[in-house]
């Protein structure tokens, strides 16, 4: 958190008395116009209808900023009824701090089920046809191929990396096969400026913002072009020049973080949002909660975007929430939330967009479930098909393949051919292997480097621990990489 109060202008006390004058909502009234939605069996249904509605947003414009705090004090009574009178159905409100409550004399407990899903939204149909009549964000010829290399790079990046990581040369490495069109869609719709803070599969928005192949490379070999120095776990990418924040282990922990960010940006009156990215298995973690929250608290402009692929490593969904899905839970904290179809990228690219300008625009929240799945294994240390069938896995990975649909639609303009795939294909493989081959010719970073960047000067402990371990290299030196200087 301590982001926004180091990148806010002034001492703590001014921080403190900006949040106390300014007019944060509570949502109240915004959440009567959310549409009430909960697990069922009914197959989950997809909305064609030719306007995009994020849920809550229709009251977001008529209110603007709502007021957080009023004074309860006691207002004009209202008239009791005559004797006569007492047996109608007398209603009364009364103003509790946490909002107006209207009171009522029948006890009734709200379902925690609803006979119809939450619909989700798409543009095209499953063989990458343009649904009639609906409403979608038109992209040019010039837009609509970038997206769609952009999905094949990182598509084949996927393939040679985790063959790479089979073949011995890097220790880990996690796919994002499957979600393709989640990572660079939604990087599409978002401006330079918007600052990333990604799981560990979106790898795909980096490459979006220009990260190279030989970049990439070089953080999976842990060499001393490493913007990490060697200190991170592969696939734990992080760029200050494209405003990606590095990549995490523990899950979840970037949300409240993001919020932080975001709430700066709202301070700085930046044209900016936060974005950041969970799976559906860290929606259980209190961090998916503490943030949400603090986010709608604060009416920061961050988009949660929530990749909901079925399975967090092995547990199915089914085992983590008995709602329907993730997108529900916004309504809970006071969200604007919306479901789309993860594996359409016209229907991402959209949604994050229109997001987007709502979450600046509103100073809002937004939460986006981006329904997919998860074609290849969780990582390299999983084998995903001790838990679900192979042919569930074949069927997604060919007859609902997002790079694949995709590709349909930008064919049917005419903007591609199969010449311009196999100069793609050619020259990106060409390009990567050579990445490779130059990350593992580069020595590591020096020893050194393993107690730096902490501590402006190193305490005792440290020098003592790095003392210790030089001592230990002389003595074994044989066993010592050789590419790491001493």
């Amino acid at each position: 958190m301590a982001s926004w109060f180091r990148r806010s202008s002034g001492s703590v006390k001014t921080v403190a008395r900006q949040l106390l004058s300014s007019r944060l909502g509570s949502g109240g009234a915004l959440n009567q116009s959310f549409a009430i939605a909960r697990s069922s069996p009914h197959p989950l249904p997809l909305s064609s209808r030719s306007s995009l509605v994020i849920w809550g947003m229709s009251r977001v414009a008529e209110l603007g900023t709502i007021q957080r705090f009023e004074s309860t004090e006691e207002e004009k009574h209202l008239e009791p009824p005559e004797e006569e009178d007492s047996d109608l159905d007398y209603h009364e409100e009364m103003d509790f701090p946490g909002g107006k409550v209207r009171f009522t004399s029948e006890m009734e407990f709200i379902s925690g089920n609803s006979e119809t899903r939450v619909p989700c939204f798409r543009v095209l149909d499953q063989y990458g046809r343009l649904l009639n009549n609906v409403d979608f964000e038109q992209v040019s010829e010039e837009a609509a191929v970038k997206i769609y290399a952009n999905m094949v790079t990182l598509q084949m990046m996927d393939v040679i990396l985790y063959e790479a990581q089979r073949q011995g040369r890097i220790s880990f490495y996690l796919t994002s096969m499957g979600e393709e069109a989640i990572n660079i869609a939604s990087a599409a719709a978002l401006s330079d400026d918007d600052v990333v803070l990604p799981q560990y599969r979106e790898h795909g928005v980096l490459l979006w913002r220009g990260f190279t192949m030989q970049e990439f490379a070089n953080q999976l070999m842990g060499n001393r072009f490493d913007y990490g120095k060697g200190r991170q776990m592969p696939i734990h990418y992080g760029s200050n020049k494209h405003n990606y924040v590095t990549i995490s282990s523990p899950i979840a922990t970037q949300l409240p973080q993001a919020v932080g960010i975001a709430y700066s940006l709202k301070m700085d009156k930046k044209n900016a949002c936060a974005v950041t990215y969970i799976g559906d298995g860290g929606t259980s973690e209190g961090d998916f909660h503490a943030g949400l929250n603090f986010a709608a608290v604060t009416e920061s402009p961050v988009l949660f975007i929530c990749r909901n692929n079925g399975w967090a490593i092995s547990t199915h969904i089914s085992e983590q929430f008995r709602s329907d899905g993730v997108v529900v839970k916004g309504r809970a904290y006071g969200i604007p939330s919306i479901r789309v179809d993860g594996n359409d990228a016209l229907a991402v690219y959209t949604a994050v967009k229109r997001a987007r300008e709502i979450a600046i625009e509103k100073h809002t929240p937004i939460l986006i479930e981006a329904m997919t799945y998860r074609v290849g294994h969780h990582s390299t240390s999983d084998d995903s098909t001790k838990y679900r069938p192979i042919n569930e896995i074949e069927y997604w990975k060919t007859a609902r393949n997002p790079v694949s649909k995709f590709r349909n639609w930008v064919e049917s303009n005419g903007w591609w051919s199969d010449e311009a795939e196999a100069e793609l294909r050619t020259r990106v493989r060409k390009q990567l292997l050579q990445a490779i081959q130059n990350a593992e010719k580069t020595e590591k970073p020096p020893l050194r480097e393993l107690f730096a960047d902490v501590y402006d000067v190193p305490p005792a402990n440290l020098q003592d621990q790095e003392a210790e371990l030089r001592e230990a290299i002389k003595r074994h030196l044989e066993d010592y990489p050789s590419d790491v200087p001493v």
